[in-house]
């Protein structure tokens, strides 16, 4: 697997974040036109074909929006925790979960300096991780 980098280290992936979400698109575009020309008779059933494609889109975001919330907590905590092994004290409260997301990424080595300059500076996510020199891999999070 190629060294993670800032540049490298997002994911897409295809079948999700374009497929899926290009067809539930098409989904509700075609849904809408069939409703605008429905006749009477089969109007019930096409307001339904609308309603079921938001509510596909509806899922689609927070299936994803869930995952991602679960997944931000367990890496606070493990920060928090690796923080703590590497100078003895608990992450500052002052960190927002999106500069510990971006701290990840930072070896050990400068972890601590970071957590620091992170919250003195209050830095955002993309500068923390443009701060890093040892890049820390993390390929768990999609």
């Amino acid at each position: 697997m190629k060294q993670q980098s800032f540049n490298n280290h997002s994911k897409w992936v295809i079948g999700y974040h374009l497929v899926t979400f290009l067809a539930i698109l098409a989904l509700i575009v075609g849904s809408i036109i069939n409703l605008v020309n429905s006749s009477d008779d089969n109007l019930y059933a096409s307001s339904l074909l609308v309603l079921i494609s938001f509510i596909l889109l509806f899922l689609f975001y927070f299936l994803r929006a869930f995952a991602l919330r679960a997944q931000d907590r367990a890496i606070k905590t493990e920060e928090n925790f690796r923080h703590y092994l590497l100078t003895g004290k608990p992450l500052s409260n002052k960190i927002t979960v999106r500069q510990i997301i971006g701290l990840r990424f930072s070896s050990d080595e400068e972890f601590p300096a970071l957590a620091e300059k992170a919250e003195k500076e209050n830095l955002s996510e993309k500068e923390i991780k443009k701060e890093i020199k040892n890049w820390k891999t993390d390929s768990y999070r999609v």
